[in-house]
């Protein structure tokens, strides 16, 4: 039956030569490169489970009385999107574990974007012809953010209404067009009725929609252009070594996909986390503290706290205090991420195309820019707890804020200038130069089975699945799927 459904759309389409090359396609065996699959399909969690939630949450402000499993809120008047999420994750049937797994989902993909931009940062990854794929990469860090945010903000609890009113504060500070930019996208004055529906319609349409637009463009580059590959023996600017799709790839990837679900379904089933019944109804007169946002969000939170408050005048114009730290940051780092790939070929005047991973220590600038960065925002991070560690501690506020200020313009530049000194005395000590080694420990031998695996520069199989795409260009820079066949 399946031969004969395959043959029929064969015949109409001429599908199995390009299915048969697709299967044979080659694939970097290195963990590294399974943390993007990690954000994909943390990305088919949060699908699949915002899916059950989206047919019990009422995207309303209107307001009615709560009764339902949660006593202590029993009969008290509160809007019905509140209303909606209590019943969801008291009385409908795996509605708390779906809200957990789908909270637990969303830090997970956010976490392995990030960790995924850092890897192909350091390793160079990101240079000609792959500079369209670290545009896409940061665009979707920057869709997979928003929509984490307006998520958490549509439960209607105090915590999101905290965040909320922020927001509107960020959005209030831009110069000239900010009033009326609050207004558009709240729908009026804090609080107005429109955010919620708005933020709902943004939050399970539209963003959703845009991240998959570019997870599709994203993995059809990478098939066009083929993986990048450590620099091992064998392994060539013009070759790919590592497992073929069909059967060990496929394997791999189809078995991290259940570990993921399981992974977040233990999450969800045992973590707590987002409690909002604990936190009670968004009252505009009311505030929680203390109170952080999901962790993607710490930087922007610390940065606020962290900017002494003073006012600026330019050509008449008064620019409130939080621009700087929540409009003109963000905006400079995103801005910068994005021109990343085109600044260093500039300045490194590199027009060469890399199918080849550096080392981090081969480029100690590149590198100690990159630590430099991470601990610049790492202390806005831990800077937006400075409460919680001000009780914790015993101190005050106001000198644990000092004490942040003075490691956010001490601490970025030492550790970029350690980073660079470490980077140098690793190039130079020449420790773990494949170059340098002997060529058995290059090379592993067939073992007693006939399933040992050697790498050779042109194609090479082994008896485990593994294979090596040969040499060939295909005119973008990238190496091509076969030496003697022409690309589809």
């Amino acid at each position: 039956m399946l031969r004969q459904t395959a043959g029929w759309f064969d015949t109409r389409l001429g599908t199995s030569a390009f299915v048969q090359k697709a299967l044979t396609k080659v694939f970097p065996d290195h963990w590294s490169f399974m943390i993007g699959e990690i954000a994909l399909y943390s990305f088919i969690v949060l699908l699949l489970t915002g899916t059950f939630l989206t047919f019990f949450f009422d995207a309303s402000t209107s307001h009615s009385v709560y009764r339902g499993a949660y006593e202590p809120l029993n009969g008290v008047e509160v809007s019905d999107a509140y209303r909606s999420v209590l019943e969801l994750s008291f009385d409908v049937r795996a509605g708390l574990v779906m809200r957990q797994i789908h909270h637990w989902a969303a830090l997970v993909f956010i976490g392995s974007i990030v960790v995924h931009l850092c890897r192909v940062f350091f390793t160079g990854a990101f240079r000609r012809p792959r500079e369209i794929n670290w545009i896409i990469g940061v665009l979707l860090l920057i869709l997979a953010i928003f929509n984490g945010f307006s998520g958490y903000s549509l439960p209607d609890d105090l915590l999101s209404g905290t965040g909320l009113r922020i927001a509107y504060s960020i959005a209030l500070s831009v110069p000239l067009v900010g009033t009326w930019m609050a207004f558009l996208l709240f729908g009026g004055e804090f609080p107005a009725d429109e955010i919620i529906g708005r933020l709902f319609v943004v939050h399970i349409m539209i963003v959703p929609a845009l991240i998959i637009g570019l997870l599709t463009v994203h993995l059809a580059v990478v098939w066009r252009q083929k993986h990048t590959q450590f620099r091992e023996p064998g392994r060539t600017e013009g070759n790919v070594v590592g497992s073929r799709l069909w059967p060990s790839y496929a394997a791999k990837s189809v078995g991290l996909f259940f570990a993921v679900s399981a992974v977040l379904c233990v999450m969800g089933g045992l973590a707590q986390i987002n409690p909002v019944w604990l936190y009670g109804p968004f009252e505009p007169q009311q505030v929680t503290s203390p109170a952080q946002p999901d962790w993607y969000l710490g930087w922007v939170e610390g940065a606020l706290r962290l900017v002494p408050a003073f006012d600026v005048r330019l050509f008449g114009y008064e620019i409130p205090n939080p621009f700087f730290p929540a409009v003109l940051l963000p905006g400079v780092t995103f801005t910068l991420l994005l021109a990343w790939p085109f600044l260093e070929q500039h300045f490194a005047h590199d027009k060469e195309a890399h199918h080849l991973l550096d080392r981090p220590r081969d480029h100690p600038v590149r590198t100690a820019l990159g630590a430099t960065t991470l601990t610049f925002y790492t202390v806005m991070f831990v800077a937006a707890s400075n409460d919680l560690i001000a009780k914790w501690l015993g101190a005050s506020i106001f000198g644990i804020t000092l004490v942040f200020r003075i490691l956010i313009l001490i601490m970025p530049p030492l550790v970029g200038w350690g980073t660079y000194r470490l980077m140098k005395a690793l190039t130079a000590s020449g420790a773990g130069h494949l170059s340098e080694m002997p060529l058995a420990a290059l090379t592993n031998g067939a073992s007693a089975d006939g399933h040992g695996s050697r790498v050779h520069e042109g194609k090479a199989h082994t008896g485990d699945g593994h294979a090596g795409d040969g040499p060939a260009g295909n005119g973008l820079g990238a190496p091509a799927e076969d030496a003697h066949a022409p690309r589809g």
